[in-house]
């Protein structure tokens, strides 16, 4: 190791770059620091405070995600300190509006008039959209807390459900920022930011205007990223929940970028989709038809049974059938007029592997060079 860059994190020594912040060391050495705000790719902000850590020397608690590594540094990251402050931030994030999940509890009331809260509020008879696939309420259940302690805060702003995708649930968020820094920073889509002031903050796109009048493009990268139930995915929302559901990665068809989806899947219908993170090439990001545009799947107007028309009406045809007797109509073509009397049209919304065959059938089997494809129309 080099001596000019060790670093000693719960007793145990690791090098590091120059740069590098405790946060980052601790994660390639698998020391677990939790976080609200950090956001892979985008700038560290130390917004929300729960990544704090025990730096010997410091004054005060340092905030892992932003505080560089330092050759002798000494980190406890589980020390009673950190414990104490990690407790009160959580307290402080239930007590801030909305989250009636379980570990926010009822307040001491009674739990019927609790559940009537709930649904005059979120317009459901269940608790929060997201609880089992919370990060607040992961964070709640591993410090042992409640948000009890303080009084909740009201919300300030109603609920936006105006636009066709995206539930915007203020009295849930928690200002970490992940959103923003998704929206500008990643997606570089620059429609939302932070608006307003002090306990007034909130998340707005320009003017404060609904999303649906913004320069929001829905690529719903915010939806991913936020790590409580401010933003949800507006068909999902009370729908399903995640032990509902099996994930299927599979590719995405809209264009030949490939990027890499996961179907969330219950009772053998797609309900909801997300991108894969940490793997090539969109690295969890999706446009507005990967992430939004699956509905077809689950349409009962699909076809799925071949058709082949006689006498002017269409009779259901096994595969079999249906692909026997469209060889021999493009094999009486050909030998009758020549390959070129048939043409080929393929799609954007294919992979590029089908679009390949597709090329490779008319060139090779029709024997003609009558392809093109939807984009170009």
């Amino acid at each position: 190791m080099d001596a000019q860059n060790i670093i000693i994190i719960n007793g145990n020594e690791f090098s590091f770059e120059p740069g590098e912040t405790i946060l980052q060391v601790a994660r390639r050495n698998d020391i677990d620091i939790p976080t609200l705000c950090h956001l892979k790719g985008a700038t560290p902000t130390g917004e929300c405070r729960i990544c704090v850590v025990e730096v010997e020397g410091a004054r005060t608690l340092m905030a892992s995600c932003v505080t560089p590594a330092s050759n002798g540094m000494v980190v406890r990251t589980e020390s009673q300190k950190v414990i104490e402050a990690r407790r009160l931030i959580i307290q402080l994030m239930l007590a801030s509006g909305n989250h009636n999940c379980a570990v926010r509890g009822s307040d001491d009331k009674d739990w019927t008039q609790f559940q009537l809260s709930v649904q005059q509020e979120d317009n459901s008879s269940e608790l929060c959209p997201v609880w089992g696939d919370c990060r607040l309420q992961d964070l709640a259940y591993r410090y042992q807390v409640s948000g009890e302690r303080f009084p909740k805060t009201e919300t300030l702003f109603p609920m936006e459900t105006v636009n066709p995708f995206i539930v915007r649930d203020f009295s849930r968020c928690i200002r970490c920022g992940r959103c923003v820094q998704a929206c500008n920073e990643v997606q570089v889509n620059k429609a939302i930011n932070f608006g307003y002031r002090g306990a007034s903050t909130k998340i707005v796109a320009a003017g404060d205007r609904p999303l649906k009048d913004s320069d929001c493009v829905f690529c719903g990268e915010c939806v991913q990223v936020c790590p409580v139930g401010a933003l949800v995915e507006k068909n999902a929302r009370y729908e399903v929940r995640p032990w509902e559901t099996k994930k299927v990665r599979t590719t995405c068809s809209y264009c030949g970028v490939g990027c890499q989806l996961h179907l969330h899947v219950k009772d053998d219908k797609v309900v909801k989709v997300t991108g894969v993170e940490d793997v090539a090439p969109n690295y969890g990001s999706l446009c507005v038809k990967g992430r939004f545009g699956f509905d077809f799947v689950n349409s009962s107007e699909r076809l799925t049974t071949p058709l082949i028309k006689e006498n002017g009406e269409f009779r259901k045809a096994s595969w079999d059938e249906a692909l026997d007797l469209v060889a021999k109509r493009f094999g009486e073509i050909k030998k009758a007029h020549g390959g070129d009397a048939m043409g080929v049209l393929t799609s954007a919304r294919v992979t590029n592997e089908e679009n390949y065959i597709a090329n490779k059938f008319t060139r090779a089997v029709l024997k003609t060079n009558n392809i093109d494809h939807c984009a170009r129309l």
